[in-house]
């Protein structure tokens, strides 16, 4: 895949109201034992003039590498969906890096838009949550602002299948049986074979430093059962036409399930990928199927509404300085 790849899966569209850029670096945390390779990148609070970087065809409006601002700051990490990129919900990143919070997010190893080769495998479901931990270690332990993050305040944000990443994350417990109703006698999902065949991963476990969790049109392979060990606090969001795997009523049952009630949101007219930060016209016009709103809905203005609502969310329990 080229640059111009990468770029088509960012957007363009970032608010002008903010005073200050955020600080943008690129990360890496290396292979161990329990994975490859993790490469994404790290939004911060910065106090420098906002200015631009550009990748490829498109630009995001932060400084590269601008030194951290503050001390005791809350640390959101960020999980895309399925054959995404760290850059889907940069506008969204960058709105939480100039309120005070640091961002990290990854490209997940075989389920990514540069690698797919496990799309569809319950080995990435299994993998997935286990990524988001080594990348909180690396976070916490050896990023080089490390110490300027508060390690009891750390948020998780989860779209589509970062969604379900962010609930096994926060206690969660995958039944994938619960899979086979994606699954049709001709269905080609890998994952389809791999259950009826009794291939089980073993569950991932919890990471109890996640302390909230906004989770975004999450893909679901759970019942009320293995719901209930999510204690912390949830804002949850439902696309109302849904896309890619996801229903409302889906997210609806996970709503019902949550044994304590989430922060819920349905935004009228959404599709799924409406959650992506808004396309810019190359990648609207390279990737329609994933940047075109139907019904005359403005994904610009979303955002904005959307950006705030998950702001105040991490603030309210993150406790993030003004």
């Amino acid at each position: 895949m080229t640059l111009h790849r990468l770029a088509l899966l960012a957007a363009l569209c970032l608010s002008a109201a903010w005073s200050h850029a955020a600080g943008f670096s690129f990360i890496e945390v290396p292979a161990d034992k329990d994975g490859p390779a993790l490469r994404g990148a790290v939004w911060t609070p910065c106090e420098a003039a906002p200015g631009e970087i550009a990748f490829g065809l498109i630009a995001i409006s932060a400084t590269k590498d601008c030194p951290v601002a503050g001390t005791g700051l809350p640390l959101v990490l960020m999980s895309h969906g399925s054959g995404g990129s760290f850059l889907g919900h940069h506008d969204t990143a960058v709105a939480l890096a100039d309120a005070g919070f640091v961002v990290a997010a990854i490209n997940h190893p075989n389920d990514n838009f540069q690698d797919m080769e496990r799309r569809g495998h319950l080995s990435t479901f299994a993998a997935r949550p286990v990524d988001m931990r080594r990348l909180a270690d690396h976070m916490l332990k050896t990023w080089p602002g490390h110490t300027k993050i508060a390690a009891d305040r750390v948020g998780f944000f989860g779209f589509s299948r970062g969604g379900y990443t962010g609930l096994v994350a926060t206690g969660a417990v995958p039944d994938f049986k619960l899979g086979l109703r994606f699954c049709t006698p001709a269905s080609k999902i890998p994952f389809c074979g791999q259950i009826q065949r009794q291939e089980l991963p073993a569950p991932p476990v919890r990471d109890a430093r996640i302390k909230a969790a906004v989770i975004v049109d999450p893909l679901s392979f759970f019942d009320a059962e293995r719901l209930k060990q999510v204690t912390v606090p949830v804002q949850l969001w439902a696309s109302a036409r849904g896309g890619d795997g996801v229903t409302l009523d889906d997210v609806e049952a996970v709503r019902r399930n949550l044994p304590s009630a989430p922060d819920w949101y349905v935004p009228a007219n959404t599709a799924h990928f409406a959650f992506l930060a808004p396309c810019a016209p190359a990648m609207a016009k390279a990737l329609p199927e994933i940047c075109s709103d139907a019904g005359g809905f403005d994904r610009v203005a979303f955002h904005a509404d959307f950006n705030a609502k998950v702001l105040a969310f991490f603030r309210q329990h993150l406790a993030s300085k003004p």
